[in-house]
């Protein structure tokens, strides 16, 4: 749980309700707190999205399988749900 506060997922509109779709955890249909901050600022948000996309996905020297891999060792040492 987040200690700022931030804008209650179902009060979200405009570019941020936009951003929803793209930012929502499929798996528990509701979003992680990690982007629910954003929500005070939907360009840093997109930008957060960009970033961790660009972050993720595969090149030539490491592909995305391996980078999730990584990605959930660290969560896992991290004790994150991440």
């Amino acid at each position: 749980m987040a200690w700022i506060e931030t804008i209650r997922e179902d009060e979200w509109d405009g570019d941020l309700a936009a951003l929803r779709d793209s930012v929502v955890d499929r798996n528990h249909d509701r979003v992680d707190n990690i982007l629910q901050i954003h929500a005070l600022n939907p360009r840093a948000m997109a930008a957060h999205q960009a970033l961790y996309g660009s972050a993720m996905a595969g090149t030539a020297s490491l592909r995305k399988v391996d980078r999730e891999l990584i990605a959930l060792l660290v969560s896992s040492l991290n004790e994150c749900h991440y």
